[in-house]
């Protein structure tokens, strides 16, 4: 028996949480799910995330969650971005795997990669200074003190400021990260992604530490040259498998990562990035595979593991029980696998990828014709999946 976080959030969230709740159950895999109600309307009532929220995850270690709403430009911040804060969730793992059925573009190109972003630094850390306020004025005139180069020129009290902090420390911990699930998962590359050609002491840093971490796993570089004068990272190596050139390694500005994907995703495999970059090629991948609606997710870190869909809370779509289920569900086989269920993750899967191929019982985004009256509703997919499951 283990014991799960279960946030249902909100807009279609309790929908999508009741699907993939049936369908995690009817692998037989035991859980007592431990429900923390967490949307928007708990949120604006109680001022913040609940602190039950917080102790549940803290004292299960694992968590399922669906979409919340995030007010734009206003209100609270990013309920996701808060979790992956408190508790550490350093590691953003979004696997981006081609199911037959799904239309895409890619249809006939062999995309199976994984998106590892850093969760937890970089512009997302959330070091903001308002335009107008005084503490933004004074810190625009003491940026311009120190900088040696390109000044601050526009208005004081007409600009706003975000910070972006990169550590060594941090960037160390992802890449080691990617590399362990390189080699845990039998992938053949590592990609590291960031723009270093224009933010040199910060996506510098990136590269540097990327390349250090690189060799004392004994990868591959692509372009030799890149570890010159490169010394292996002093906290990991002689304590991490050394891989012997089986996992290459490679870089990419994040400009030519995004065009590379759309020219050729099958050459990639798992892809290195930070904060926001992460945040945007997530759904870039996402969109090679099929769109939001398969995209799963999982935020890893040192107090737990919370896993949810990429997509948002869609509350247009609330309460006709009319979304496609499967991001959730795909984050609830990471799950089951992270438990090391993974025969039931496995199982799981199979029903998923055999529903969506039959192309009958699934809902309306997935039919060729949005307007198909053949689809069928959220938890009738998610029947189906279980059907498929019992039939084994």
């Amino acid at each position: 028996m283990y014991n799960v976080t279960l946030i249902p959030g909100d807009g279609v969230g309790p929908e999508i949480t009741e699907a993939t709740r049936r369908c995690i159950d009817a692998t037989g895999v035991k859980i007592d799910w431990d429900v923390q109600e967490c949307g928007i309307e708990v949120i604006e009532k109680e001022g913040k995330v609940p602190d039950r929220v917080l102790a549940s995850i803290k004292k299960n270690g694992v968590a399922l969650k669906a979409p919340i709403t995030t007010p734009i430009g206003k209100g609270f911040r990013s309920v996701n971005v808060y979790l992956r804060q408190e508790l550490n969730l350093f590691a953003c793992v979004r696997p981006c795997k081609q199911y037959k059925g799904v239309r895409t573009f890619f249809e006939h190109v062999p995309v199976d990669l994984v998106l590892i972003r850093e969760n937890t630094e970089d512009l997302y850390a959330g070091v903001e200074f308002q335009a107008g306020a005084e503490k933004t004025a004074q810190l625009i005139k003491t940026i311009n003190e120190f900088a040696t180069g390109k000044k601050i020129g526009t208005r004081p009290d007409k600009t706003g400021i975000s910070i972006k902090p990169m550590s060594y420390e941090g960037t160390r911990r992802i890449a080691d990260y990617a590399f362990q699930y390189a080699h845990k998962h039998d992938r053949k590359s590592v990609s590291s992604v960031c723009k270093a050609n224009i933010m040199k002491y910060t996506d510098g840093l990136w590269y540097d530490e990327t390349r250090a971490v690189a060799l004392a796993y004994g990868a591959k570089f692509e372009w030799p040259n890149l570890a010159e004068g490169v010394a292996p990272d002093a906290e990991l190596v002689g304590k991490v498998p050394d891989l012997g050139g089986k996992v290459e390694y490679t870089e990419r500005l994040i400009d030519n990562m995004c065009m590379q994907l759309v020219q050729k995703p099958e050459l990639y495999d798992v892809i290195l990035t930070s904060n926001l970059y992460g945040d945007i090629l997530s759904d870039l991948c996402a969109g090679l595979v099929g769109g939001l609606g398969v995209a799963p997710g999982a935020n890893i870190g040192t107090e737990g593991a919370v896993f949810e869909a990429t997509h948002g809370s869609a509350p247009k779509y609330k309460g006709q029980n009319k979304v496609n289920p499967t991001a959730l569900i795909l984050s609830g086989r990471m799950m089951l696998e992270h438990l090391g269920e993974k025969e039931a993750a496995a199982k799981l899967d199979r029903a998923v990828a055999a529903v969506i191929a039959e192309g009958k019982d699934v809902t309306y985004d997935m039919k060729d014709n949005r307007n198909d009256p053949t689809a069928v509703g959220t938890l009738q997919m998610a029947e189906a999946i279980c059907k498929k499951m019992q039939a084994e």
